[in-house]
């Protein structure tokens, strides 16, 4: 019902994010979550599954080269949807003082489709690291839990958090998170198609 309301129609967005809601966790880490911010995100997912240059890659694991579970693109630099993603990242600048020039994507075609447990590179770059996360298409389950890497007696696996984003759900963590704290997207039986729109800051040269 969801998807029919908000879904097929015109994208738009609530660009004051009355609806946000932050969760402080550990060690410094936090995220913020609106559900269905973006209507109109079954077009959206549409035009990007038509229109996107979408690529398959690679990466060494235990020694061998292996597909890498799901397709990655750049964001459209020109039409209507680079108007949309540009007017999000905007959005997004405003709230987080500072701006988000860089959007990739990633196509989770299927249940086969996933991404383990891990930290944005960013984190390792910068102390406030913000990424965030607009879905689109179906929803999939999002995983995000503390890293215990070499933090013996640290929280447990059982602090994991889960949430089903997709139908224009925002996402975004912020501070210590993408260090201190691990998100996945798992494998499912079944999953019906989803994209993630991710947008980042740009990193600072030094």
């Amino acid at each position: 019902m969801q998807c029919a309301l908000f879904g097929s129609g015109d994208p738009s967005f609530d660009a004051g994010l009355r609806g946000i809601r932050r969760v402080t966790l550990s060690e410094g880490a936090w995220f913020e979550h609106q559900p269905s911010w973006l209507d109109g995100h079954q077009r959206v997912f549409q035009q990007l599954v038509q229109s996107i240059d979408w690529q398959s890659q690679r990466r060494m694991m235990y020694e061998r080269e292996v597909d890498v579970p799901r397709l990655l693109a750049r964001a459209p630099s020109e039409g209507p949807l680079a108007e949309l993603l540009r007017a999000v990242a905007g959005t997004l600048g405003s709230r987080y003082g500072r701006p988000f020039p860089n959007i990739s994507l990633a196509y989770y075609r299927d249940g086969k489709d996933s991404v383990a447990f891990h930290g944005d590179k960013l984190g390792r770059l910068v102390d406030d690291a913000i990424v965030a996360t607009l879905s689109v298409g179906e929803p999939r389950r999002f995983l995000l839990k503390p890293n215990l890497e070499g933090r013996p007696g640290s929280a447990s696996a059982s602090s994991s958090l889960s949430f089903d984003l997709g139908w224009g759900d925002l996402f975004v963590m912020g501070g210590t998170c993408q260090r201190t704290w691990q998100h996945a997207i798992p494998k499912r039986a079944h999953a019906d198609p989803r994209i993630s729109i991710m947008f980042r800051p740009a990193v600072p040269e030094s």
